[in-house]
């Protein structure tokens, strides 16, 4: 699958809720995948297969209550795979 067929969002979120994130998102086995751009700040970016926006909305809209994720513009700068 190439990276057209993917979606991606970036959020904040308090750093011990990364590993939190991780799981959650792994236990819905391919809906979504996150990478961390900066441990520091807490910055994610997860990627989701477009076909599966919806699913991806209800459950990103969940974390933002349970996890506090919070989504911000795409940054300047992204590192490569």
């Amino acid at each position: 699958m190439n990276s057209a067929n993917f979606e991606k969002r970036y959020f904040l979120l308090p750093r011990a809720g990364i590993g939190h994130l991780r799981f959650i998102l792994e236990s819905y086995d391919g809906l979504a995948f996150a990478r961390t751009l900066d441990r520091q700040e807490a910055l994610v970016e997860i990627a989701f297969p477009v076909s599966r926006s919806a699913d991806v909305d209800v459950l990103l809209k969940a974390l933002t209550v349970e996890i506090g994720l919070q989504e911000v513009p795409v940054p300047k700068q992204v590192p490569p795979l």
